[in-house]
């Protein structure tokens, strides 16, 4: 994987991708992408400035009158040669998302890259069916139906622990409904999302309707999000940023869509099956090294069971294996940069004074030192109020606390702020059904933690943002819905009239 791969010179030209070339960025501040497995730095770059970012919108803009005027047909063929496209590149794309985010190569070729070709497909479907309500002559006298139309320029920020996917989530469904986009990957993991919109050209897709521009938030990301040009924001990463995103992008009274952090509960009943459960905490807690908005972050163990269950999950932990990325026999990688490993080492060391680590807690050394590893974690005995129960830690670290009935398991999975997933484990219809209703998350999975899938829509509740990724309902993100009236009496002077001009 990855032979003749060379990112320096795939990416000579730069990292903005503006009007279907690449391009070197005029912010005259450089950026380094690094290898967090190693330390190592495979690509240096110029970051974006604000006129590349102009750039980028013009092109959008400019590209907007042709690509929104094409047929569902006509976009639709092109997003399917997208992904054909993508699967044609897949081995590629996997090695450089391995490579910038030290992600196991087996999470790559396994759910990353065919997420995203499943993603491209479907909405090439997807493309051909915006569904409005029937026309019919609701009034009597006038005919009405409802359009669907494209918005216009789409300014997407995306974040650094799923670079390929959220390029996907962000573009497909606004480039299917008719929109062009300006998409701000990350900085430190450009790549893929580099990648993504080269296949788009490669595809057909014509020039400015898929842009890239790679700079820092402060700078480049703030002027997208607030640029005139631009008729709406579409955003994932932390709460905190997103306050600050929606400031901006609502004070140009701009259309938004959230998707922001989570604190996801795994709430087990004493009448779940065990093994699974335990399975499912570990996978759930540690897929991409636990960088994950729906990771399980908090599990409520009904009493009865809260012992063994802790007892599996240590278990279990204890014998993941971490190592490099690019080994198939790999379980976990490092996390994203060594300052976020010493980001949830801080909060794994603070709950030291008040819990137990059961497992895990510390960095490992010997041949993984100088990379950005931590080892999986399981946290006892922290109260419902702590740092680790409240705050989205974002690494291998879960938190078990017990409960006894079910009415406290379903508040106690309720007490966050947070509400973008969460899973309950019970082999009764009835309690799981309660769950499903009850918990205040976009997302429910009985038995099963993660899965998703691109006919389902993805997105939050409370401060993990609104609206939808994913599925035939992220069109209602990006499309507005139009009325047509037409009159069919063709009479001068309406009924209604008689409001205006009385009995004359």
């Amino acid at each position: 994987m990855g032979n003749g791969f060379q990112v320096q010179d795939r990416f000579a030209q730069g990292a903005q991708f503006i009007g279907g070339r690449l391009r070197p960025g005029t912010s005259g501040r450089r950026q380094e992408v690094v290898n967090p497995a190693t330390g190592e730095t495979v690509y240096r770059y110029e970051l974006a400035g604000t006129a590349d970012v102009d750039a980028a919108v013009s092109a959008a803009r400019d590209a907007f009158p042709g690509w929104s005027g094409a047929t569902p047909a006509e976009r639709s063929a092109l997003l399917h040669r997208l992904a054909a496209v993508l699967a044609e590149q897949a081995d590629e794309l996997a090695y450089a998302e391995s490579l910038q985010c030290g992600k196991p190569v087996r999470l790559t070729t396994g759910f990353d890259v065919p997420g995203t070709v499943d993603n491209a497909a479907f909405f090439a479907g997807a493309a051909r069916h915006l569904e409005g309500k029937a026309a019919a002559e609701y009034s009597g006298d006038h005919t009405s139906y409802v359009r669907r139309e494209a918005l216009g320029v789409i300014g997407s920020v995306a974040p650094w622990n799923y670079p390929l996917q959220m390029a996907a989530w962000k573009i497909l469904p606004a480039v299917a409904a008719g929109n062009t986009v300006v998409l701000k990957p990350a900085e430190i993991t450009p790549l893929t999302s580099l990648m993504f919109a080269r296949a788009a050209t490669l595809a057909g897709i014509p020039d400015g309707v898929v842009n890239i521009v790679s700079g820092a938030g402060k700078d480049a990301g703030e002027h997208l999000v607030g640029h005139g040009d631009v008729v709406m924001t579409s955003f994932t990463g932390s709460t905190a940023v997103g306050r600050r995103v929606a400031a901006i992008a609502t004070s140009t009274v701009k259309r938004l869509h959230l998707e922001l952090g989570g604190k996801a509960p795994f709430l087990v009943f004493d009448d779940a099956d065990l093994d699974a459960a335990v399975n499912g905490a570990v996978a759930g807690s540690l897929v991409n090294t636990g960088q994950d908005c729906t990771a399980a972050t908090r599990a409520y163990v009904q009493r009865p069971l809260y012992d063994a269950f802790v007892a599996g999950v240590a278990a279990l932990m204890e014998g993941v294996r971490l190592g490099d990325p690019f080994d198939p026999s790999t379980d976990l990688g490092p996390l994203v940069s060594h300052g976020h490993r010493d980001r949830v080492a801080g909060f794994v060391e603070r709950a030291r004074a008040h819990a137990t680590v059961v497992t895990g807690g510390e960095a490992p050394g010997g041949d993984l030192a100088g990379g950005a590893y931590y080892r999986p974690t399981l946290i006892t005995g922290a109260a419902q109020n702590s740092e680790v129960v409240r705050e989205e830690i974002f690494g291998p670290v879960l938190v078990v606390l017990p409960f006894d009935t079910d009415d406290e398991g379903i508040r106690l999975a309720n007490d966050t702020p947070y509400g973008l997933a969460a899973s309950a484990w019970s082999r009764d219809l009835y309690r799981a059904n309660r769950a499903t209703r009850e918990i205040a998350a976009g997302c429910v999975w009985i038995n099963d933690h993660i899965p998703i899938i691109s006919e389902m829509p993805h997105g939050g509740y409370r401060a993990s943002g609104f609206g939808k990724d994913m599925s035939s309902y992220s069109f209602e993100e990006y499309t507005q819905v139009k009325h047509v009236m037409y009159d069919n009496t063709a009479v001068a002077r309406k009924d209604w009239h008689r409001t205006v001009f009385g009995d004359r």
